[in-house]
């Protein structure tokens, strides 16, 4: 006879990654989310790597137990990781985009592991606007600059981009994922010309000629926006057609892009995020979303990030919450001790990294209830 206990067993070795006990979604109290972000890697300022994206690999040594023991001393309720970083590799082992080279540990599935052993959630992260890997392997389908907007949603990258969400929702366990970049290609990489392949996307999209001197600036808005839309539904249909109850959370800089704003693909999202420190944004963004949406304000990652005066605003109370920063060399930010003990007045640098310091130790209190000063 089949016991409980043999079942759980078994389908446990069958595929441990659907048991493992999640927290719940959304948090109570709000979310409390950070990202150390993999994504960016520079020294004394400059770009190591293809324009300034990480070079696969690094960070392979990354230790999932000392990430998540730093996130959960932040106060984090909601780590924001990585399933695929803009360098086009995997944080995760034997799925079907190759691992980051040198990876020391199944790092994604460790994380959703180790996370909800102390209750809070994991996401991971895509990209959907940038993938060098994708780039390097399908230079005619690319504008081949890597580190910006360089990829058109065609028939191919879509695919390729379903399945890569697919696979790591199948694999990893995490509770969902962040949508970053969905953009359509910069506008200056255009200038020389259009790849053939996003002119044969312009016609399958708008049912009109790509024309020898170039679309008018209202059809490019037109066929950007249904390229948007067409991306969206393309990462929604593969993430809910694994697992219904999969978080998506799109990061965007600006709600107010004439290629998103207002668009009826909003009201599907599970979480929106406002990247920039613009307020009005997140506003106007408020009333696009549907009912269940989840609203976030990222506090931590751009210079102009005010994240104390911004945490001391009444109006503010309640709001869901996120920063990001790039690690330092051991892979990790600061200890959170140390931002703690300095608080925001110990960090009065201008710089880039020094007000993001200033930032996450901001959020080091604000997330324990602890005084700002």
């Amino acid at each position: 006879m089949t016991t409980r206990r043999t079942f759980l067993q078994t389908a446990s070795a069958l595929a441990p990654a659907a048991l493992w006990a999640a927290p719940k979604l959304p948090p109570p109290g709000g979310i409390k989310s950070f990202c150390i972000d993999f994504n960016w890697h520079r020294k004394d300022g400059k770009a190591q790597w293809i324009n300034s994206f990480a070079k696969p690999g690094h960070w392979a040594d990354a230790d999932p137990q000392q990430h998540v023991d730093w996130y959960a001393a932040l106060g984090a309720n909601v780590i924001q990781t990585f399933a695929v970083s803009c360098n086009g590799y995997a944080w995760y082992k034997g799925g079907a985009v190759p691992s980051q080279p040198g990876l020391k540990y199944d790092f994604l599935p460790e994380m959703v592991r180790l996370g909800h052993k102390k209750n809070m959630l994991v996401t991971g992260y895509f990209c959907a606007g940038a993938n060098t890997k994708f780039a390097q392997d399908h230079p005619d389908l690319s504008y081949g600059t890597p580190s910006t907007l360089h990829i058109p949603f065609t028939d191919d990258y879509l695919a390729y981009l379903s399945r890569s969400i697919a696979d790591a929702v199948k694999r990893t366990g995490m509770d969902g994922f962040m949508i970053d970049w969905i953009w359509n290609p910069n506008t200056e990489l255009r200038k020389p010309g259009w790849i053939e392949p996003e002119k044969k996307l312009y016609t399958q999209l708008t049912g009109r000629p790509f024309p020898a001197a170039g679309p008018p600036a209202a059809d490019v808005l037109d066929y950007e926006r249904k390229a948007i839309e067409r991306c969206w539904r393309a990462v929604r249909k593969a993430a809910k057609g694994v697992r219904r109850d999969c978080v998506i959370w799109l990061s965007c800089s600006n709600l107010a892009a004439p290629t998103v704003e207002g668009a009826a693909w909003l009201k599907e999202v599970d979480w929106v995020m406002n990247e920039s420190p613009n307020r009005a944004l997140f506003e106007s963004a408020r009333k696009a979303v549907g009912p269940q949406t989840r609203m976030l304000q990222c506090l931590v990652g751009w210079p102009l990030h005010d994240a104390a005066t911004y945490v001391a605003d009444a109006t503010t109370k309640g709001i869901d919450l996120y920063g990001f920063a790039e690690p330092r060399d051991n892979s990790l930010p600061l200890p959170v001790e140390e931002y703690r003990k300095r608080g925001p007045a110990g960090f009065p640098g201008t710089t880039g990294p020094d007000v993001n310091d200033r930032n996450i130790a901001t959020l080091a209190r604000y997330y324990r209830g602890l005084p700002l000063r």
